[in-house]
């Protein structure tokens, strides 16, 4: 019982799976806060370049 209680103690594989999950949650905040950020301008980029490029072609 004491060995297997010492050998779940030692083990950690579980620890290294919450890191990487921790390491995911942090980049996916990183990105929601820069589309939110930058989100406004992006979109009055995407559509002036679409409105240029409508005229470009004759339409």
């Amino acid at each position: 019982m004491l060995r297997t209680l010492t050998d779940f103690y030692s083990d950690e594989s579980g620890a290294t799976a919450i890191e990487y999950g921790l390491i995911g949650a942090l980049v996916a905040v990183g990105i929601i806060a820069a589309l939110t950020t930058f989100g406004g301008s992006l979109s009055g980029m995407f559509n002036a370049v679409s409105s240029k490029s409508a005229a470009a072609m004759g339409g």
